[in-house]
């Protein structure tokens, strides 16, 4: 009886539900049928019309009060009456660790902050998955694990207090950015800054970011602090819904739905300091049937990022991300604007992008994997992409990423390396084909494209249409096959145009090329075979150094 008459104090509303959204219908029907393939319909969730305020389980925004209780006891007295709106009104909420309920939508009202602590005790370690692989990880400041009808909407901001947790590198901030930062902490060497020996250790005993061979509680403990955890966590949920709220300033990964099943992010604006070490935006990994649309990416790393599994666990795991639709978003500062990659070992198809701007990214459309990842990606479909400032390439795949952005591959020359040797194509190859891209405009980028396929597996079927692209260097293809342009122009300020390497069946209509001084409009190399340039090249415009 008691418990009754508390819930009745706390909860109001009836038993009527009221979209994530608050819209009627499909909101998404249009950008569905356009899709090249069979994208299955689906909605934001449906919550019960019953609402609980954080400050009624005596909950206190000033920026200094612990609110962890608050939330547990507001989320335990909302899903025991069925479900419903957990609203953070407006204030600063101080908070330790979130875990979603099912049926619960925490909404964020006008000025609500919702602040995570820095303080990493309140942040156990848990199992998880990270960068594809099983692991442990410090707690995510939110996290729901088999869940259904979850959702982050409004109007406020959700910040993780990223820079607690995160190394630096000097070259990435100002001198006096560094001189702050770095207070305190060890050294790896004079410029690159960890805050603390845990977090040296941590990174010593790890490859690619996730700790190996490590056997006992102890040992996990010493490492702790380089156990960054990812900041919104929702792991086998099914319809999930982010909208409105700003995300920023994350330990590592900001947005991770993994393994979830209709995933909605619409309008969501997500920042992380342009030093911040695995900043991603968005890494939607082994997701069936998902829509991100109408927002931005200001972040660290890659922007929007499709991921399924590493190496033989994600094989194994076998859980393909598919089903995925990219309309109307920005990316401004990151690695890449679109990612596939390089965790993709569980296959990734039938996505499109569309509609999207790319302005400053390291990399505008961007796919990667390397030796040993296996999976296939297939039927990617780019539409109506616009470029700018883009420091490498508009369009790159590369199978011989080695962990490095992309500007860092460049100055070190990693992208060039494993050719020496050929292995046989099995298991391990990844596969990238069949990828479609229309519609592009780029200003300003260092070279025009790069396809870097491996000799055993090249990258297969890949069409561009109707592309303008202006850059210091022209288009260069290697180890690629059945390959389509049709109505490209390239500006190139530096060498040729076009230059194609190891390829095989290549047809090109409608190239137009513009090039500085005597240099030729294209260069063939290596061994090539069933290559038809049509009429694209006048005589005397082709250096021809390939093998036939």
């Amino acid at each position: 009886m008691k418990e009754l008459l508390i819930l009745a104090l706390v909860l109001t509303g009836s038993s009527s539900c009221r979209q994530g959204d608050e819209k009627a219908g499909d909101a998404y029907a249009s950008l569905r049928a356009a899709a090249p393939f069979d994208m299955p319909a689906f909605a934001a969730p449906q919550f019960p019309d019953r609402e609980v305020t954080l400050t009624r389980h005596g909950g206190v925004g000033d920026g200094v009060t612990l609110n962890t209780g608050a939330f547990e006891q507001a989320m335990e007295a909302l899903v025991a009456a069925g479900g419903g709106r957990l609203v953070v009104p407006a204030g600063i909420w101080l908070t330790g660790p979130i875990v979603f309920r099912p049926r619960v939508n925490l909404h964020l009202e006008k000025g609500a902050v919702i602040l995570f602590s820095p303080d990493k005790d309140l942040y156990p370690l848990v199992s998880t998955i990270f960068e594809g692989l099983d692991t442990r990880r410090c707690q995510s400041p939110i996290s729901g694990h088999d869940l259904e009808d979850v959702a982050i909407t409004g109007e406020g901001a959700i910040d993780g207090n990223g820079h607690a947790w995160r190394p630096l590198k000097r070259q990435k901030v100002t001198e006096s950015l560094w001189r702050r930062m770095t207070r305190g902490g060890v050294f790896k060497r004079a410029d690159y800054w960890y805050p603390s020996d845990s977090y040296l250790k941590g990174e010593q005993a790890s490859d690619m970011n996730v700790p190996r061979h490590l056997t006992t509680e102890e040992e996990w403990a010493e490492i702790k602090d380089f156990l960054r955890p990812v900041m919104v966590n929702f792991v086998r949920c099914k319809n999930v819904y982010l909208q409105g709220v700003i995300f920023q300033n994350s330990p590592a990964w900001c947005l991770h739905p993994l393994l979830c099943e209709n995933v909605i992010i619409d309008g969501v604006t997500v920042r992380n300091p342009a030093y911040a070490q695995n900043g991603d935006g968005v890494d939607l990994e082994s997701c069936r049937n998902a829509i991100i649309v109408n927002s931005s990416f200001d972040v660290g790393d890659d922007g929007i990022c499709i991921k399924s599994g590493k190496d033989e666990e994600g094989r194994r795991r076998g859980a393909p991300c598919e089903n995925v639709l990219v309309d109307n978003c920005t990316v401004y500062q990151g690695h890449g604007g679109f990612v596939v990659g390089s965790e993709m070992s569980g296959g990734v198809r039938n996505i499109r992008v569309s509609n999207c701007k790319f302005l400053g990214t390291d990399v505008g459309l961007r796919f990667k994997s390397r030796r040993g990842r296996g999976g296939v990606v297939e039927n990617i479909y780019a539409e109506n992409i616009s470029m700018m400032d883009i420091p490498t390439e508009p369009i790159l795949f590369d199978l011989f990423y080695g962990g490095q952005s992309a500007v860092e591959a460049l100055e070190s020359g990693d992208r060039q390396a494993g050719e020496r040797l050929v292995p046989p194509a099995d298991e391990t190859t990844p596969a990238f084909r069949n990828i479609f891209i229309k519609g592009l405009r780029c200003s300003n980028a260092r070279r025009a494209m790069f396809f870097n396929g491996l000799p055993e597996q090249k990258i297969d079927r890949v069409e561009i249409e109707d592309a303008v692209i202006t850059a210091r260097l022209g288009a260069e293809l290697k180890q690629s096959v059945h390959v389509r342009m049709k109505d490209v122009t390239v500006h190139a300020a530096e060498g040729p145009a076009l230059i194609l390497h190891d390829c095989r069946d290549v047809k090109i209509t409608g190239f137009h090329a513009t090039v500085t001084g005597d240099a030729p409009k294209a260069t063939l190399s290596g061994t090539l075979e069933e290559v038809d340039l049509g009429d694209s090249f006048r005589a005397g415009e082709i250096a021809d150094n390939s093998t036939k």
